[in-house]
């Protein structure tokens, strides 16, 4: 029996079920390579779910985590804090879209700031609704999983979900859901089932993250903006995965040029240690009564110290450009393979930066999706040692997500691993 048999074993027996894992048990990683308890080596397409957007164990990230570990580890910031917090605060502050007065929170988890955004939201506006929209994903908390546009496998199971949410068509040209169609049937919304006046936020990521990779069109962004300033609804940003220069901009939404009232970040914030902010308008940030918001763990000194490195980091080796000189070399490629003879099944290929994805269909026609090539693909890639995830609301979409920092050259690795992957899934299905 292998050491990764045993581990699969000792997990099955200790490890909650709904606690979903793969085949691969880390021992070691550096920048955009993982090795497995077998001595196994990968190429990391996932980076901790874009956490690692500045690579598996930046140097500055350790340095800077190892300083404050000589300081001290936790304190809680309710009860004693400490200045690295408030200087995230203000570089967030300064970081995020908007001229205007912005305070900050930080928490641990996409989810807490998510549900903290809508904490804010409510208690500004003194309204209780929220909109959100199908193929989001914002967390597996109640409220999270709620606002999520998903049912497998993050409702499923769960009882009743909060009230007062609603979700919307997210605009897809590829699955028929123009940009107007979705407009059109937010305001049926309005005007049929959800009285505007008492929605206190709307939440939306720039780049769906679970649903597949789907883009908002800055005219939708624009569109839901002035909505918002229509009904005084607050616009909340989720940059949870698109943001901290994965799309080649420090925020998803900077792409558009509109100007959300609150953004949620987490994952690629801190380098791989928890942590994760709301950050907005100071007036809206401002709403809860001191001790509303918060927690024991929130803006860990640890963290925080990483956060710092990271945001250095991405300005110092000018990550944003590099997710954009990553994203137009991958999308070059999978392009190139869609465009081969016999690789119908790519039916669509799209990414902002460095977030892109391709989705994998039946019939290019009808768009039908095919989910047992994507995990084929999947599964292959990982022998070949490549990691890659999926996703997408019918399970048919491949994400690719390299650390920002990868090498060119383990950049091709990958992608030739990508392409070796899709043609042998291919040849076996049809064997």
């Amino acid at each position: 029996m292998t050491v990764t048999d045993q581990l699969s074993s000792r997990k099955a027996a200790a490890v909650a079920r709904g606690v979903a894992t793969r085949g691969i048990y880390a021992v070691r990683a550096e920048n955009a390579e993982l090795w497995d308890a077998e001595g196994r080596r990968y190429i990391d397409f996932a980076a901790g779910i874009a956490v690692n957007n500045t690579g598996h164990r930046h140097p500055r990230v350790m340095a800077s985590v190892a300083s404050q570990a000589e300081a001290f580890t936790h304190t809680c910031f309710h009860v004693a804090p400490y200045e690295s917090y408030v200087a995230l605060a203000e570089r967030l502050n300064a970081l995020t879209p908007g001229d205007f007065p912005k305070k900050t929170m930080l928490v641990t988890t996409g989810a807490e700031a998510v549900e903290n955004a809508i904490k804010m939201a409510r208690a500004f506006t003194g309204r209780s609704g929220v909109v959100s929209f199908s193929g989001a994903f914002h967390g597996r908390t109640l409220l999270g999983m709620a606002l999520t546009g998903k049912v497998a496998p993050y409702k499923k199971g769960f009882g009743a979900m909060p009230p007062e949410i609603a979700h919307a068509p997210f605009p897809n040209d590829f699955h028929g859901v123009s940009e107007a169609a979705a407009l059109e049937h937010l305001e049926r919304l309005f005007a049929s089932s959800v009285d505007p006046e008492r929605v206190a936020a709307i939440i939306i990521e720039p780049v769906q993250g679970e649903g597949g990779f789907v883009i908002a069109p800055a005219g939708f962004l624009r569109a839901l903006r002035d909505i918002c300033d229509r009904y005084g609804i607050v616009l909340i940003a989720d940059e949870v995965q698109a943001g901290m220069a994965r799309t080649g901009r420090m925020f998803g939404f900077d792409h558009s040029g509109v100007v959300p009232d609150l953004v949620t970040m987490a994952k690629g914030l801190a380098g791989g240690f928890p942590l994760s902010a709301v950050t907005g308008r100071a007036e809206i940030v401002d709403a809860p009564d001191p001790g509303g918001v918060g927690g024991t763990y929130a803006g860990n000194p640890l963290a925080v110290a990483a956060a710092h490195a990271v945001l250095d980091v991405i300005a110092d080796e000018r990550l944003c450009d590099r997710a954009v000189e990553i994203g137009e070399t991958i999308r070059a490629r999978l392009n190139h393979i869609a465009d081969q003879q016999g690789m119908e099944c790519v039916g669509d290929v799209r990414g902002l930066g460095a977030m892109n994805a391709f989705e994998l269909v039946t019939d290019r026609s009808g768009n039908a999706p095919d989910a047992p090539l994507t995990s084929a693909i999947v599964a292959e890639a990982e022998r070949r040692g490549l990691i890659l995830l999926s996703c997408g609301t019918r399970y048919n979409v491949i994400r690719l997500l390299p650390p920002l920092t990868i090498p060119m050259d383990q950049l091709a690795e990958a992608l030739d691993i990508l392409e070796a992957s899709i043609e042998a899934a291919l040849m076996a299905r049809a064997a």
